[in-house]
């Protein structure tokens, strides 16, 4: 018997291109959902574990969880379960630092990633989930579905196929990258596992970008026993903020007068933190509630609003809803306070190489040119969504196949309110699912923990019913049914 004759007698199959938190959400909440034939889930994650994903896939104690303990699980309507799986087994009796003194629990990030690959260890055990420790090289599709083609160059069959693939990496200034490929302290990519072990004790570091990955790479420096001066940059200036000193409810009405342009919400937004500051409250609580109500605010927003705030707000949203751990702001505070760490609002205007050091001119956002030389350049400036199609061969010929296209906003890629693919013929594809962050276009606020999760599960139970309604030949649900569904899911967590 061949193959995939053998995979036509297991039942439908699900084929899911990743397996970090997404990708490992949809495996688990469709092998628990109750299905009349139970499908073959396959997970192609080329990672040892199924659940960690570049996030959780560190062993860098420096780096922490951004979320209070209590608001992280893979199970959207148990919000505390990561806590106590922490608490049942002390699992952080050897990190006091993780406990901050208002109560909340920060742990190493590592933790959490094992936290999820205990949650996936029973279904692989029983078969409900398999592993194929591959990469993708091709996906082509037929009229007997889609054909998985790895490094291996086995070929799998499925019948739908869920992309749940990682962000491209970060996209480093182009005056950067021609000049310093081969400088052997040029970092384009600090998400690699031991990319800062090249960066010396005294080294004057330069780091592209000041967001949380930014924040994470001063922390491992300073750890790591790194002395130097620090400059880092982005066009704004913008730090990661922190979180409150005591916990606080969400606070504000953005859903009974929706607003329907970027200047309208913006102004909202602000006096919306004026009226907390009034109350005894923060911004932060505000921001807190436009993140829980982030899918419904966005649908109300045209393309073009949506578009408008991606280019013009999106650097303010990040900055005050993607917060450090507290641990870790400590740390960047200690090092402005003494003097080690500077945080400006400037751009790369030049670099050239110069012995051993690195020139580099920085346009400051008044225009003036100031010239350093340093010892070491890190880019941090976030994945580059846009070039997501272009990340990996698969999803290129995906692309200039028809099958997949970049969503407008340049979040990620397009699909519609039930995560189904949208084609270059503006058509969705019932059988090609987008999961996670790579659906923000669509769905707004996709990058935070909650979020993932919450989507993850939703697009398992949008999968359980198409698997069902196959069996039974009944109708599958209508993109308005679903997408309510999906608003209600989320007012209720």
């Amino acid at each position: 018997m061949t193959k995939n004759e053998t995979d036509a007698l297991a039942g439908p199959v699900v084929a899911i291109i990743g397996g970090g938190v997404s990708g490992a959400g949809v495996a688990y909440h469709l092998a628990k959902a109750t299905a009349a034939k139970p499908p073959r889930i396959i997970v192609f994650e080329p990672r040892a574990e199924i659940g960690r994903g570049l996030a959780y896939d560190t062993e860098d104690p420096a780096h922490r969880i951004n979320v209070p303990a209590a608001r992280m699980s893979l199970l959207p309507d148990q919000p505390e379960d990561f806590l106590e799986w922490v608490v049942d087994k002390d699992r952080v009796a050897d990190d006091p630092e993780a406990l901050w003194p208002n109560g909340n629990l920060f742990p190493q990030r590592r933790l959490f990633g094992a936290y999820v690959v205990a949650k996936l260890r029973p279904l692989l055990e029983s078969g409900a989930v398999e592993h194929r420790k591959t990469r993708v090289t091709k996906v082509s599709s037929s009229p007997e579905g889609w054909l998985i083609t790895d490094d291996r160059n086995d070929e799998t069959r499925a019948d739908f196929l869920v992309i749940a693939a990682t962000h491209p990496a970060p996209s480093a200034p182009r005056s950067l990258s021609a000049a310093l490929a081969d400088h052997p302290r040029f970092v384009a990519d600090s998400t690699r596992r031991g990319s800062l072990d090249v960066i010396r004790p005294d080294d004057c570091v330069l780091i592209v970008g000041n967001g949380l990955t930014s924040a994470d790479i001063v922390a491992s420096l300073t750890r790591g026993g790194h002395r130097g001066p620090i400059i880092s940059i982005s066009r704004r200036g913008l730090r990661s903020r922190g979180h409150p000193p005591s916990r606080q409810d969400p606070f504000g009405d953005f859903l009974s007068d929706p607003s329907a342009s970027a200047a309208a919400l913006l102004r909202k937004v602000r006096e919306t933190i004026r009226q907390a500051v009034e109350a005894g409250t923060s911004w932060h609580a505000v921001i807190d509630q436009v993140r829980s109500n982030g899918h419904e605010i966005w649908r109300n927003l045209p393309v073009a609003e949506r578009c408008r705030i991606v280019r013009h707000l999106r650097p303010y949203w990040d900055v005050h809803r993607f917060r450090i751990a507290p641990q870790v702001e400590e740390v960047l505070d200690r090092a402005i306070a003494e003097g080690r760490l500077q945080v400006l609002a400037a751009s790369v205007a030049d670099a050239t190489v110069n012995g051993d050091g690195i020139d580099v001119v920085l346009r400051k956002r008044n225009g003036q040119r100031v010239e350093k030389c340093f010892e070491a350049v890190v880019v941090t400036t976030g994945p580059a969504h846009g070039g997501i199609l272009e990340s990996q061969r698969w999803l290129h010929e995906l692309n200039a196949a028809g099958h997949l296209q970049l969503d407008p906003t340049g979040l990620g890629i397009a699909c519609n309110e039930i995560s189904e693919a949208i084609g270059t013929g503006g058509q969705p594809n019932p059988t090609l699912i987008i999961s996670g962050p790579l659906a923000r276009g669509t769905f707004g606020e996709l990058m935070g923990l909650p979020q993932v999760t919450e989507h993850a599960a939703f697009v398992a139970a949008q999968l359980a019913g198409k698997l069902n309604a196959a069996v039974s030949g009944t109708e599958i649900v209508q993109p308005e049914a679903a997408e309510s569904a999906f608003c209600s899911s989320i007012k209720s967590l």
